[in-house]
């Protein structure tokens, strides 16, 4: 559990809980109140980049530039980090700090995000996808649950801590569901020009998979122009945001022009 959480990582997804609380809190902003929601949510996250990169699923022998949990172990052993992590996120938000009805209200944010409502079908999609053509309709669908349910359940729940109203929820839920996008379609543009050490992980990965990617739909300059344009949705949806967003704007920024 501790080599699958604690490695090396991009932490975007506690980042966007912290940043979020602390824009609808402003200066009354208590980084404390959003620890055990932003631990949660690295938990998910963890748990399902070890379940990913097993033999059954991606079958990856590398992650963020080390052996894959399964790798440095053993298969049984990855299974059961990967599943003891997500019950901790949940014991992590049942014993967080927050009233008792918010606490209610993130576990709930969480399953819908990591389950079968979220990233867990946008899984299955992804699996029976390859060696099949989805249009760009379906290839964004499948990435809107698979990466981006979890990034945006990340930002709602920051903002719930922070006491965001309805508009200020619905405002952080689209630029989260925009850096969502942008943050795979980043992946793929980085999966056919970055190397393998950079990237920390097998580069043409999903090329050799035969998996359908939005440079394989869109070409190499399409799927930069549909990230400009997923960037500036991003960028567009904070107007609504009351605060100072500057650290969602770096936020994004980070997502969609990143070099690993």
């Amino acid at each position: 559990m501790h080599y699958g959480a604690l490695g090396p990582g991009k932490r975007l997804r506690p980042a966007l809980v912290y940043a979020c609380a602390g824009i609808v809190q402003g200066e009354h902003f208590d980084p404390a109140r959003c620890d055990s929601a932003a631990a949660a949510l690295e938990c998910i996250h963890a748990y399902s980049l070890i379940h990913d990169d097993l033999p059954a699923m991606d079958d990856d022998d590398l992650r963020r530039g080390r052996a894959t949990c399964h790798i440095a172990y053993d298969e049984a052993t990855a299974i059961l980090a990967g599943d003891a992590l997500q019950t901790l996120a949940f014991e992590l938000l049942l014993h967080s700090e927050a009233e008792a009805h918010l606490k209610v209200r993130l576990m709930e944010e969480l399953a819908a995000g990591s389950g079968a409502r979220g990233m867990v079908s946008g899984q299955a999609i992804d699996l029976a996808a390859v060696d099949h053509q989805l249009d760009l309709e379906q290839l964004e669908q499948m990435h809107r649950l698979k990466t981006g349910a979890l990034i945006c359940a990340s930002a709602r729940i920051g903002a719930l801590l922070g006491g965001a109203d309805e508009v200020q929820l619905g405002a952080v839920s689209r630029y989260a569901d925009a850096i969502g996008l942008a943050f795979q379609v980043q992946d793929d543009i980085l999966d056919v020009t970055a190397d393998t050490a950079t990237l920390g992980k097998t580069q043409g990965a999903d090329a050799a998979r035969n998996k359908p990617t939005y440079v394989s739909l869109l070409g190499l300059d399409g799927a930069r122009q549909k990230l400009e344009g997923l960037y500036q949705e991003a960028l567009d949806a904070l107007d609504a945001v009351r605060g100072d967003t500057t650290l969602l704007k770096q936020l994004a920024d980070y997502v969609a022009h990143r070099s690993h």
